[in-house]
């Protein structure tokens, strides 16, 4: 640095801050200033000042950090080649903003793996891969992200020593992941105290493409409900059923969770039936269903209500359209709507309700179209009256019909709702809501008006089909909610099935005790391994295995009362909106140890398998255009990896926010 005749270099050897490193003190009369070495700007450097300044002008330096990084990535240059180190870039403000820079020019320049020391601090390079690869995962972008050009641009400037990614690189840091993640999914499953339930659900991809989610579902050791996606399988078109069977089977092997599963969830289609028999076979071969198997497949209960409703929606296809078409050409004029609301006058249509005009990929929004519309009936009437051009208004017959169509619809999105309501869809709240789903179609099916007759008999033939698969498991669990227990079903079933109740109240109460008397095997068995587990005399305890099934049948015959006896007896826990029947199962394990182990696995079957955001999608499940075009291991690497990551920000909500992203981006 040059200095005039009048300024003096001070020594900064004696001043202690490290900041004066960086700096020049030039004395200039009684004025002390501060030099950048880098930049050459001048500072005060009085010592009344402090060096707060200094330090926050080194940050800021570009000259000082430029000269810093350059040097790190030379010396890293020399050692490696590989990596795309952008040298220089500029935009032209002329252009729009879709448009790419100017001129971008990469040299080959890789960082080794691990940590890198900077003037900024430590930068591990590997643990910031993985961080953008969970970020990907977990908020579903896209992969190819990482080859956008702002994407590098970004990152360049964030942080020059971070090494680019390519896309096949993206793609094997999140199937690392998904390895590591799947390793602590096992294990946790492997732990669970009870049974697992298995849900079966079918994607449809852009295309003829179909792929099946495979979901366990468990109440764990703190009586929380837990869910994890298991597999997301390809099913090729050319395919049979028995290959589709086979290849789900050999998926449960590989979680080796086939010995615990409990039950199954599916639809109503011949593949999800391929599987649910192939999966059956095994486990009766290998003696591990409780009950025969009488409660193993489930049917989905809101996928039969969303069957009931498209049939209720085909046979009223055209009075649909009707009032559709009717309620857009009152909405697309100032003048129509006018006089529409002159004929509403006139009628003296009471009603505060606007017309609506639904989203057909939502059946809720259809019958909230047609309740709105039927109290303006007459009003419609009305206008097409006065209004030549009105040609699509329902006639006396259709109006009828739509309103005893809609009345179903009503009980339909009732029930869906406290379904998609529930906070803690255990199994127990579905029994009375299917129940009064019976008892209102067989009182449709009474009806005088043939197509609302033909209607209700096609609907209950369907209902019937589910009602036999999964009555007696609602039926239970019901019976497991202590604010019910036999009662209900007491009191439901003769108005089902009339002098038949006591017969069908029987079969439920056997299975009943059927199931609580393999659980008492079960938790025999399971404490004489615990307690000899550790003498090495595995043969004699299974040539016992007969005579532990001997003392649980005579001890029956003894009297001593079970824990199902005595939960029975006991008086109905009274009924209110706050009950959790997890935490009530949780405080009672002492008193019912193996009812509340029976509690567990009942009340963790998933009843239903469809999401609560789509409940009332008309549709299956689609995957986008980006997802259709992923490889199938890579699909479900990422699918399966984002369950297992947003499950564990659910898990913590309760944590700091801190941890919730510890648990997100733990490379480890």
């Amino acid at each position: 640095m040059e200095l005039s005749e009048e300024t003096v270099l001070v020594d900064c050897s004696r001043l202690k801050s490290a900041v004066w490193k960086d700096f020049d003190r030039v004395k200039r009369g009684d004025t002390c200033v501060a030099v950048c070495k880098h930049c050459k700007k001048k500072l005060s450097g009085s010592s009344t000042s402090g060096t707060s300044h200094l330090r926050n002008h080194l940050i800021r330096c570009r000259r000082r950090n430029n000269h810093d990084v350059s040097q790190l990535l030379t010396s890293k240059r020399k050692k490696k080649e590989g990596s795309l180190t952008p040298v220089n870039y500029t935009y032209s403000h002329d252009h729009t903003k879709t448009d790419t820079p100017n001129l971008i020019r990469y040299e080959q320049a890789p960082l080794k793996d691990g940590l890198v020391n900077g003037t900024a601090g430590n930068f591990e390079y590997k643990r910031s891969r993985f961080d953008l690869a969970r970020m990907i995962i977990l908020h579903g972008y896209p992969l190819a992200m990482v080859e956008h050009i702002g994407f590098k641009v970004f990152v360049r400037k964030l942080q020059p020593l971070f090494e680019l990614v390519t896309l096949d690189g993206v793609v094997a840091d999140c199937k690392e992941i998904y390895v590591k993640e799947k390793q602590k999914v096992c294990e946790m499953l492997d732990e669970l105290p009870g049974k697992i339930s298995l849900s079966v659900d079918t994607w449809t991809a852009k295309g003829d493409g179909k792929y099946l989610c495979l979901t366990a579902h468990s109440v764990d050791d703190s009586w929380a409900l837990r869910k994890k996606i298991l597999s997301f399988i390809y099913v090729d078109p050319v395919q049979t059923e028995d290959v589709v069977s086979e290849i789900v089977m050999a998926r449960l092997m590989e979680w080796d969770i086939d010995r615990k599963l409990f039950s199954m969830t599916c639809d109503s289609c011949s593949i999800h039936d391929s599987i649910v028999c192939k999966v059956r076979e095994h486990l009766s071969q290998n003696r591990f269903l409780l009950c025969n198997g009488q409660i193993f497949e489930v049917r989905c209960a809101v996928n039969i209500i969303k069957i009931m409703v498209e049939d209720c929606l085909e046979a009223l296809d055209s009075t649909i359209c009707k009032i559709r078409e009717s309620i857009r050409y009152i909405k697309s004029s100032q003048s129509i709507h006018e006089k529409f609301n002159e004929m509403v006058q006139e009628v003296g249509a009471d009603s505060q309700k606007s017309l609506y005009l639904d989203n057909p990929a939502n059946w809720n929004s259809t019958y909230t179209m047609l309740d709105v519309a039927l109290e303006y009936r007459e009003a419609f009437s009305r206008l097409q009256e006065h209004d030549f051009a009105y040609t699509m208004c329902p006639s006396d017959d259709e109006w009828s019909q739509a309103s005893t169509i809609t009345s179903f619809l009503k009980l339909f999105v009732e029930v869906a709702t406290v379904f998609a309501g529930s906070k803690i869809p255990t199994a127990n709240i579905y029994f009375p809501e299917v129940c009064d789903i019976h008892l209102q179609l067989i009182d449709w099916c009474q009806s005088r008006d043939e197509l609302i007759s033909s209607l209700s008999l096609k609907m209950k033939s369907k209902f019937d089909d589910y009602w036999k698969k999964c009555s007696l498991v609602l039926a239970v669990a019901a019976i497991l909610d202590p604010r019910f227990k036999m009662k209900l079903v007491e009191y439901y079933y003769p108005q089902i099935y009339g002098g038949d109740a006591p017969d069908c109240v029987d079969i439920v109460s056997n299975c009943m005790r059927a199931l609580y008397n393999g659980h008492d095997v079960y938790s025999t068995l399971a404490s004489n391994s615990q307690v000899g587990g550790s003498d090495g005399g595995n043969d004699t305890r299974d040539r016992l295995t007969g005579f532990d099934r001997f003392l649980h049948e005579t001890s029956q015959n003894q009297n001593v009362k079970s824990d199902l006896d005595k939960y029975l007896e006991e008086p109905l826990f009274p009924r209110n909106v706050d009950f959790n029947i997890l935490n009530w199962w949780r405080v009672h394990t002492p008193r019912y140890p193996v009812l509340s182990m029976m509690a567990r696995n009942i009340l963790g079957i998933p009843m239903s398998k469809v999401s609560l955001d789509s409940v009332f999608d008309t549709g299956d499940r689609v995957l986008d255009q980006y997802r259709s075009s992923l490889s199938a291991d890579t699909l479900q690497a990422l699918i399966c990896t984002q369950d297992w990551m947003r499950n564990g920000l659910e898990d913590s909500k309760s944590s700091s926010s801190s941890s919730a992203l510890a648990i997100c981006y733990d490379a480890n």
